[in-house]
């Protein structure tokens, strides 16, 4: 079965609602108590919950039209996503060497999607 290229956009986009969430989980996080009031005035913690819910929907959807095997691997460019949300918007840094490891992602989700 030959894949579109609008339905790996589409997961593509899932992976990076996916990674948009895993930054606010972490901004969440930061103000994060487990009483009750805290976590329902957490926004953050909600908007990340809303991200993941998007980004699932949209995701089943995909899935109805192509195989799994294929399109799950381009879920991992949410690794790619989360490692530069975490440079650009947590000031985290990331070594040299862990680029190598995101070049390898790229590649080897290439070599997948063929």
């Amino acid at each position: 079965m030959a894949i579109k290229i609008s339905l790996i956009l589409l997961v593509a986009f899932c992976a990076l609602l996916g990674a948009a969430g895993q930054v606010f989980f972490k901004l969440a996080s930061k103000d994060l108590s487990f009483q009750i009031m805290s976590l329902l005035t957490n926004w953050k913690l909600f908007l990340g919950l809303f991200l993941y819910g998007v980004a699932t929907i949209l995701f089943i959807y995909a899935l109805k039209q192509g195989n799994l095997s294929v399109l799950y691997p381009i879920i991992a460019t949410s690794y790619i996503w989360v490692s530069i949300f975490s440079v650009k918007f947590l000031g985290e840094t990331f070594a040299p060497f862990k680029w190598v490891g995101i070049l390898l992602i790229i590649l080897a989700i290439g070599i997948i999607t063929r």
